[in-house]
């Protein structure tokens, strides 16, 4: 699709379009092909072990700065956003349990007072979050990873980067090995059968 195409479309003009497509792009989710369009970027699984070895080594620094640097400001946002997840219940709409994951990512990032680390890691939870909503939605316990967020906050507020390293880098983990488990299941052949 053309940005003329996306003005008529939506009824906005060229600089709110320009600045949401070049967000896209950074985050890799388009690419602006000059006289020709914008392109949705295809998902490479093949950039699955790439994303969560970025994931995991790059999370529990963040967190480790987090623990020293942040304030309760930010643990209190943290906080607000797992109990609003809680009073959804146990039939929670998934996207609001994944938004209450966002929130709890963000407020670490915030905290850890580094924004190329924040700008990193927004575009690789962006591409994880993709994934998720492709492939894992149906199977992941979003009730689980917010419990190990509240393990993380505890940790957090007690300025123990060290746990809340190791939290987060389990977290990580968990989400990686779901995502591995869906994909190996739909990639098998039906016809396989085991002997």
């Amino acid at each position: 699709m053309r940005e003329e195409d996306l003005q008529a479309r939506l009824g906005i003009g060229r600089t709110p379009i320009r600045e949401a497509l070049q967000r896209l792009e950074r985050d890799q989710l388009v690419s602006v092909i000059p006289r020709r369009g914008v392109l949705v970027t295809p998902i490479d699984l093949g950039d699955l072990a790439l994303l969560f070895e970025s994931r995991t080594i790059l999370e529990p620094y963040v967190h480790r700065l987090a623990a020293v640097r942040g304030d309760e400001r930010h643990w209190d946002d943290m906080q607000q956003a797992l109990d609003h997840a809680d009073s959804l219940g146990p039939d929670a709409p998934w996207a609001a349990l994944l938004g209450a994951d966002r929130v709890c990512h963000e407020q670490v990032w915030a905290a850890s007072a580094n924004h190329f680390l924040t700008q990193t890691l927004e575009m690789l939870y962006t591409q994880s979050e993709r994934m998720w909503h492709q492939y894992v939605r149906d199977v992941s316990d979003l009730h689980a990873a917010l419990a190990e967020h509240r393990q993380i906050l505890v940790s957090l507020r007690a300025g123990d980067g060290e746990s809340a390293a190791r939290l987060i880098e389990g977290h990580v983990r968990s989400f990686e090995s779901q995502t591995r488990a869906v994909l190996t299941g739909r990639l098998q052949s039906p016809l396989t059968t085991s002997t």
